[in-house]
């Protein structure tokens, strides 16, 4: 047997089938409406997660150093460094969570090819773990990449080696001041050229082991410990656990060191959300629209129904039903022409052009997430249904006499 929500129902499909130009027209806007929130939406998503994972493979998902070390400017490197790294990164590999513990020197100098010196912004790494566990995190476009047992060896940004006229096998000279405020000089020769995508980056940067940086700073420290754990989900627990247990240490996480994701995702949310109220706007005015006008053809025949008993309240249900019918409709249409565009762009890529700042572009893709995809559904269920109700409202509350003599 039907019931009488199921009648209310199927008389709100018939009456939306009234006027199919007018119907069509409403369900193509709402469906244009939700593809696009649920594209651009699911484009944010994508971008947030790619930064989000170079920040936390450059820098570990969690950084242990002493806490002069993020807050005060150095007199001398290594001023606020690690002492006894080895020991305490052999403590932090027990931790269940932790997949690895890399140690960095970061220093600055100058690097000279003989004829020409130029600043240089350098890093110390263990080889070896560096690559393994970060992954292609840069370009080699000349020679190869470090090896751990190879010392007096290093890499230069293509920037940098452009500017020294330096190839790989060519020797180079480090000049750093120590720990104790002298000048040391140290001759290494390039193993390789890489590009990290950012020129500014690539004309200042260098890569060498920790040893060679330790002996170029005449020291035994180093800058922090980046902790790189199975999860990124993990962060916040391990931070708590590894805190606890280093009282003496600060430990920051990923998203404290992240100053460019923090920077976008804040812009992001900015255009995205404005971007997302207008097109709700809009859909919202194309429904009370095409209502208004339903309504409006419909007085007469909502007089003849008062008339026989039809109570308001239900008069305003079934036109929120055709609402939230066109609505509806057109949200899963703009849902499955999302998903199609999304996993198009997965079995056809589409490179996007390098953004400002960067030499080097990016795979387009969309994120496909189901709490975005049910809150776009149920937002524009919910505006489409409530904007006709309101329509509707103010019609049906009219005298029945004056709805029958309605021309």
């Amino acid at each position: 047997m039907i019931t009488i929500s199921t009648r209310w129902l199927r008389f709100a499909a018939a009456n939306t089938l009234r006027n199919r130009r007018r119907s069509g027209v409403t369900v193509a806007i709402a469906a244009l409406g939700s593809a696009a929130i649920l594209l651009a939406g699911g484009f944010a998503i994508y971008t947030y997660e790619g930064l989000a994972e170079a920040a936390a493979r450059t820098s570990g998902h969690l950084i242990v150093a002493r806490p002069a070390q993020f807050s005060q400017d150095e007199d001398v490197p290594l001023q606020h460094g690690l002492d006894d790294a080895a020991a305490l990164k052999a403590a932090l590999l027990a931790d269940p969570q932790v997949r690895q513990v890399l140690p960095r020197v970061e220093f600055s100098g100058l690097i000279s090819n003989g004829d020409k010196s130029t600043v240089m912004v350098a890093a110390g790494i263990e080889p070896d773990a560096e690559f393994a566990v970060k992954g292609p995190f840069m370009d080699v476009r000349s020679g190869r990449v470090l090896a751990s047992g190879q010392k007096l060896q290093v890499m230069l940004g293509e920037g940098l080696a452009r500017s020294l006229k330096a190839q790989p096998g060519s020797g180079l000279t480090l000049m750093a001041s120590t720990t104790e405020g002298a000048l040391n000089a140290l001759d290494v020769t390039v193993a390789g050229t890489f590009s990290t995508g950012v020129p500014d980056l690539d004309k200042r940067l260098v890569y060498t082991d920790v040893a060679t940086a330790q002996k170029l700073l005449a020291t035994k420290r180093i800058s922090s410990l980046g902790v790189f754990l199975d999860r990124m989900a993990h962060t916040d627990e391990a931070q708590m656990r590894i805190q606890a247990a280093n009282g003496a240490l600060q430990v920051q996480t990923w998203l404290d060191q992240a100053f460019f994701y923090r920077s976008v995702k804040a812009l992001y949310n900015r255009i995205f959300g404005a971007l997302g109220l207008i097109i709700g706007v809009i859909v919202v005015f194309v429904v009370t629209n095409a209502m208004a006008m339903a309504v409006i053809e419909r007085t007469r025949e909502i007089g003849t129904l008062r008339a026989l008993g039809t109570l308001p309240a239900q008069l305003v249900r079934s036109f929120a039903l055709e609402g939230l019918l066109l609505g509806g409709v057109g949200a899963a249409l703009g849902a499955a022409l999302a998903l199609a565009v999304s996993v198009g762009l997965l079995l056809v890529p589409v490179q996007m052009p390098p953004p400002p700042g960067r030499s080097v572009g990016y795979p387009l893709q969309i994120a496909i997430d189901p709490l975005l995809y049910a809150g776009t559904l149920l937002a524009m269920v919910a505006l489409a249904g409530l904007a006709s109700a309101l329509v509707a409202r103010r019609t049906v509350a009219r005298p029945v006499v004056e709805a029958l003599a309605h021309a």
